[in-house]
C-alpha cells in the first residue's frame, strides 16, 4: 500500500450506513474475510456505546497503513475509561442480555485501548492485516461468527 488513507464520519442512529462506509473502507484499503467481519462488528458495538453511554454524539476516524486498520471513536461526554475495557477481565460480562460491546471489541481487535483528550473519550481499536501465507483464522484463532450467536 504505501502511503495512508484516511476515511472520517460521524456517529448517528443510522448505524448500517456508518457500517456499509467502514467496509468499504477496510475493504478498499485490503482487509477481507472473517478480519473485516470483526471490524464491522467491533465498530458498530463502539457506536452503538457512544450512542447509549457517551452522550449520544461522536466522530468515527479510520486510517489504514501497511500495518492494518486503526479506529478511532470519540465520544462527547468523556465518560469511557480504560477501566471500563477490562470490568470483566478475560472472562465475559455475567449472563446477560447487554454489556458485552466491550468484552467483544477486546476480542475482536488485535489491540484496543481508551485515552481522555479533553471532555471527551477516545477508543481506539486496531486490526492487523493478516500475514500473506496465515488465514484469518489461523491469526486470530476465531471467526466472527462466534460471537453472533
Amino acid at each position: 500500500m504505501g502511503e495512508e488513507t484516511a476515511l472520517r464520519c460521524p456517529i448517528t442512529a443510522d448505524l448500517a450506513l456508518l457500517r456499509e462506509h467502514v467496509r468499504a473502507f477496510a475493504a478498499a484499503s485490503g482487509l477481507s474475510g472473517a478480519r473485516l467481519d470483526d471490524l464491522v462488528i467491533a465498530v458498530n458495538e463502539a457506536a452503538d456505546n457512544v450512542l447509549e453511554h457517551g452522550g449520544g454524539a461522536g466522530t468515527l476516524n479510520a486510517r489504514a497503513d501497511d500495518q492494518g486498520i486503526w479506529i478511532d471513536v470519540e465520544n462527547s461526554s468523556g465518560s469511557l475509561t480504560a477501566g471500563h475495557l477490562y470490568r470483566h477481565g478475560a472472562d465475559p460480562p455475567p449472563a446477560a442480555s447487554r454489556g458485552y460491546g466491550l468484552w467483544i471489541i477486546r476480542r475482536l481487535c488485535d489491540e484496543v485501548r481508551v485515552e481522555q483528550a479533553g471532555d471527551r473519550s477516545l477508543l481506539r481499536m486496531n486490526i492487523r492485516f493478516p500475514a500473506p501465507d496465515k488465514t484469518d483464522a489461523e491469526i486470530t484463532g476465531h471467526t466472527a461468527d462466534a460471537y453472533l450467536t
